[in-house]
C-alpha cells in the first residue's frame, strides 16, 4: 500500500495528545525555558566536533604515528561520528536545535561531513520513519532489504533463521552504504514516490549536489589521508572502513531496540488504509525507551534512549527528554496507554537480539 493512502484515526480517544501537548506546554512555560538548544547543547556541540576535528588534523599532520595508534584514531572518529549524528544533526534536521532555521539548516548538513545526506535522511527519517512507524511498506527504518526481516510482515527468506547472528556484521555497514550506493538509489526512488516533489526538491540540482558532497568527503576522508598519512595506502583504505563500521554499528544498536522489540507493535493499515490509533497513539504502541537513568549515554546519544519522548515531541532539543519524560509517562498512564521502557541499554539490546531471533522464525506475524 502506497504510503500515501494510510490515513491514522481521526478518533482523539480523550485527546491523549492534546492534554500532552498543554502540559508540555506548560512545563515550559512555568521554568521560563526555551524547547531549543541551552548552554549544554552549545558545549556539547563543540566537543563532538572538536573530537572529530582534531584527531583527523594530528593524523594527517604526523602527530599520531604507529599503525596501532592510527586505527585507534579513526576508530575513536568513528565513536565520535555516531555522536555527531545523534546529538547534533538529529536535532538539527528536525528543527529542532535552534528557532533559527539557518542555524539548523547548516548543522543538519553536518551528515553530509559524516558521509551522508541531509535531504535524504529527512525524507527517510523525519517524514517516512516518524509518520509511519513500524508499518510494513511505509517506514525504511524496518525494510533493509531482502537480507533482514525486521517486521512480521515482511517477506521471509531462509536465510532470516540465523539473521541474529549475521545481522550484527550488517549493522557495521549502515554508514558505509551511506558514502557508496544508498543515497543515490534513495534519491531515485523518492523522486518515484512522489517525495521530492513533495517536499520541493528539484531532482536535478539535488543529484548534482549529492555527488559534489561525496567528492568533496572522500577528497577530505580518504585523499588526503593516502597523500599525507606514512603507512601503506590499503591499511589507510582499511582504516577509514573500520571508522565507519564502528560508527554503523554504534548507530544501529541505538535506533534498532527502540523499535523493533518485543514490546512493540507493527499495525497494518485496513483494505481501506485506515491504521486502528492516531498518529500520538501509535507512536506509544510501537517505540521504547532504554537507559533512562543513564546521564552518559543520554548524554551521548542525544536522548534517542527517549525515543517515545523523540517520536511524541520530534522539534524539541533532546536535552529537555528527561525532565517531560515524566510528564509523558504519567499521562499515558492516565490514558491507559502503553509506555515502553527498559532499565538499561544492555537489557534493551538483548530483547531486541531475541526478537531478530523470532523475526527469523517464518511464522512469525503479529499485529
Amino acid at each position: 500500500m502506497h504510503y500515501k493512502s494510510i490515513k491514522f484515526s481521526r478518533d482523539s480517544q480523550n485527546n491523549f495528545i492534546g492534554e500532552l501537548r498543554k502540559r508540555v506546554t506548560n512545563y515550559f512555560e512555568e521554568n521560563n525555558l526555551s524547547r531549543y538548544a541551552n548552554a549544554h547543547m552549545v558545549w556539547k556541540t563543540v566537543i563532538l566536533v572538536s573530537a572529530y576535528i582534531i584527531p583527523y588534523v594530528l593524523m594527517t599532520t604526523g602527530v599520531i604515528t604507529g599503525t596501532w595508534p592510527l586505527l585507534l584514531t579513526w576508530m575513536f572518529m568513528g565513536v565520535v561520528m555516531s555522536g555527531i549524528g545523534f546529538s547534533i544533526m538529529h536535532d538539527a534536521n528536525h528543527g529542532a536545535y535552534s528557532k533559527n532555521k539557518t542555524v539548523n539548516k547548516y548543522l543538519g548538513y553536518i551528515i553530509n561531513l559524516v558521509g551522508g545526506s541531509s535531504v535524504n535522511w529527512k525524507i527517510q527519517h523525519n517524514v517516512l520513519h516518524h509518520t509511519y512507524t513500524n508499518v510494513e511498506g511505509a517506514d525504511e527504518d524496518i525494510d533493509p532489504g531482502i537480507l533482514m526481516r525486521l517486521s512480521p510482515h515482511a517477506k521471509h527468506y531462509k536465510l532470516h533463521k540465523i539473521q541474529h547472528i549475521y545481522g550484527w556484521f550488517l549493522y557495521t555497514l549502515m554508514t558505509f552504504l551511506w558514502i557508496t550506493t544508498k543515497d543515490f538509489r534513495q534519491l531515485f526512488r523518492y523522486k518515484k514516490m512522489g517525495l521530492t516533489k513533495a517536499q520541493n526538491i528539484n531532482i536535478n540540482i539535488q543529484l548534482t549536489k549529492l555527488a559534489l558532497s561525496k567528492v568533496v568527503y572522500y577528497l577530505i576522508f580518504l585523499v588526503i589521508p593516502l597523500m599525507t598519512i606514512a603507512l601503506p595506502w590499503w591499511q589507510i583504505v582499511l582504516y577509514f572502513i573500520a571508522m565507519h563500521m564502528v560508527a554503523g554499528f554504534i548507530l544501529a544498536i541505538v535506533f534498532q531496540p527502540a523499535h523493533v522489540m518485543p514490546t512493540t507493535k507493527y499495525p497494518l493499515p485496513d483494505l481501506d488504509g485506515n491504521l486502528e490509533n492516531d498518529w500520538a497513539i501509535h507512536q506509544l504502541y510501537t517505540t521504547t525507551n532504554f537507559s533512562p537513568k543513564s546521564f552518559f549515554l543520554n548524554w551521548y546519544v542525544g536522548g534517542l534512549n527517549y525515543q517515545v519522548e523523540h517520536h511524541l515531541f520530534p522539534t524539541i532539543c533532546h536535552v529537555h527528554y528527561p525532565k517531560i519524560s515524566k510528564i509523558v509517562r504519567k499521562t499515558a498512564e492516565e490514558f491507559g496507554l502503553p509506555y515502553h521502557s527498559q532499565p538499561t541499554f544492555w537489557k534493551a539490546l538483548a530483547l531486541h537480539a531475541g526478537m531478530l531471533k523470532k523475526l527469523g522464525q517464518p511464522r512469525l506475524v503479529r499485529a
